[in-house]
């Protein structure tokens, strides 16, 4: 008995089903991007700019001003505590700068070139010494000590608060996942926004530029002790509870010690992005080398404000170098005591 033939119909359908099948996924693709491009072209010439954003579905005026009454009512109400933060970063920022520009310049250049010649090498050692003098020579040391010492003051606030919420982020996925989206946040804003709550939170001067500086430059330091302590061996974590170690310990004698080299890599980084902040922090009152440069731009001299990124760009080499050899130094290190 022979077999009935399919019907004809079902071969086609068949056939237009492999062949839709047997396209690519870029032909596909790019005749929807061509067909959205065609839409999105009609709808402009038929409304062309006369198309606006519903008014009703705007929220960023009433966003705004809500933010402008949490920082009034923080202004107000919590002013017990941010006036004794304020007196206290200005008052070790003061000392610090007194005790800066009460060392002999000599003295100065004789230590930072022997640090520099015993931790980088001797090309970076005269370096530093020939910079330094060429510091002094454009007339900067006084403005160089100042930035010095609003650099010293902000590293060594953002390395306090870097290094333990750095390892509470390392310990917790969760920690780790809520700061994340801060810390990118806090890296895309325009520097220049971070003087807003500074100078709202603790008025015009020093310590708004210490709290702009710290805010900036805090995100790599609390990023890359996170990154360290993730990236010790388990097999190394794991020998060290077996021998008996307590959280604590082993995050003091294991942890912490192997994760050094990519902690002060974060280190490194924040001290370079607070060197970036010294110019916009002189706009609420910093002063040092950002200051010549600010205000020699207003006056229109260039050639001082040449000077004074000049006085940065040495201050930036010299520490670059400096910490990343030390980084480099602790590694080797390390890695010797592995081996």
């Amino acid at each position: 008995m022979a077999l009935a033939s399919p019907p004809i119909g079902n071969g086609m359908g068949r056939g237009v089903r492999d062949w839709f099948a047997g396209l690519s996924d870029r032909y596909i693709y790019g005749g929807g991007a061509i067909i959205f491009l065609m839409l999105a072209w009609i709808g402009a010439s038929l409304w062309g700019s006369n198309l606006e954003f519903p008014e009703r579905f705007t929220f960023g005026k009433a966003l705004a001003v809500r933010v402008d009454d949490l920082i009034f009512w923080i202004t107000v109400n919590l002013a017990f505590i941010l006036d004794p933060i304020s007196d206290g970063i200005l008052r070790f920022l003061v000392e610090l700068e007194d005790f800066f520009q009460w060392v002999p310049w000599p003295v100065t250049i004789i230590a930072a070139t022997a640090i520099a010649f015993k931790v980088a090498g001797r090309r970076m050692g005269i370096f530093a010494l020939v910079s330094l003098l060429l510091l002094g020579g454009f007339g900067l040391w006084e403005s160089a000590m100042e930035t010095m010492a609003l650099i010293a003051v902000a590293v060594l606030i953002s390395i306090g608060l870097a290094l333990p919420i750095g390892i509470l982020a390392a310990r917790s996925d969760l920690v780790d996942a809520l700061i994340r989206p801060i810390l990118d946040a806090m890296q895309t804003m325009p520097a220049f926004v971070y003087l807003v709550p500074a100078i709202m939170f603790l008025g015009i001067g020093n310590p708004a530029a210490v709290l702009a500086t710290v805010i900036y430059a805090v995100p790599p330091a609390i990023r890359l002790t996170n990154l360290g302590i993730r990236q010790v061996s388990p097999g190394t974590v794991e020998a060290a509870r077996a021998f008996g170690t307590t959280s604590r310990q082993l995050l003091v004698k294991v942890q912490i010690p192997m994760a050094i080299p990519t902690i002060m890599a974060g280190i490194n980084q924040t001290t370079m992005m607070a060197l970036a902040m010294v110019v916009i922090a002189s706009l609420v009152g910093a002063g040092g080398l950002g200051d010549d440069v600010n205000r020699a731009l207003s006056q229109f001299q260039p050639g001082n404000a040449l000077n004074g990124g000049i006085g940065i760009v040495i201050l930036a080499i010299i520490i670059d170098r400096v910490t990343q050899a030390a980084a480099k130094e602790r590694q080797e290190a390390l890695m010797g005591s592995r081996n």
